[in-house]
């Protein structure tokens, strides 16, 4: 199947929509606002030189972090995104969390959830401090990320799930 791009209406210059592989993962499309949106289907690529806004990349980087700590999704997935020090802790707490669901001989499933917006601070150039929700069925969680600029795109430097 040829890969294609395909614009949708309204479309943030940086995102672009390919067809990929439906699976159980939610898509996210950047629209002119960049608010993400779902699209069925499609996966979002940046081309290379084309970084995401931090509003769209702060929403991305909340839905992969609590995928990630449900076991969900691997870790390798962000790595490109946050720095050396998030990776490890991330890491530590992936592990600590595969070892109590081994322990309670339980499998992980993609967690349901819904994004909310994200609040954004700019306290210096070069910095996007950031709030996003996370609302699940059974409760809702704040995922604070702190964005600075490293060699012309973003990267998350801390990322805290409450």
């Amino acid at each position: 199947m040829p890969e294609a791009v395909v614009a949708l209406p309204n479309e943030h210059p940086a995102g672009r929509l390919t067809p990929g592989r439906a699976d159980r993962r939610t898509p996210i499309a950047v629209t002119g606002l960049g608010r993400p949106r779902t699209v069925g289907g499609a996966i979002v690529e940046f081309p290379a030189g084309d970084e995401p806004s931090p509003a769209t990349l702060c929403s991305n980087l909340a839905r992969s972090v609590v995928e990630i700590l449900a076991g969900a999704r691997p870790l390798d997935q962000i790595g490109r995104w946050v720095s050396d020090s998030v990776y490890v802790h991330l890491l530590r707490r992936t592990m600590l969390t595969v070892q109590a669901r081994t322990t309670a001989a339980e499998n992980p499933l993609r967690p349901r959830m819904t994004i909310g917006d994200p609040v954004l601070a700019f306290p210096v150039d070069g910095v996007v401090e950031a709030v996003v929700m996370v609302h699940q069925p059974a409760r809702s969680r704040a995922v604070a990320i702190r964005l600075e600029r490293h060699r012309a795109r973003w990267r998350a430097t801390a990322i805290n799930v409450l």
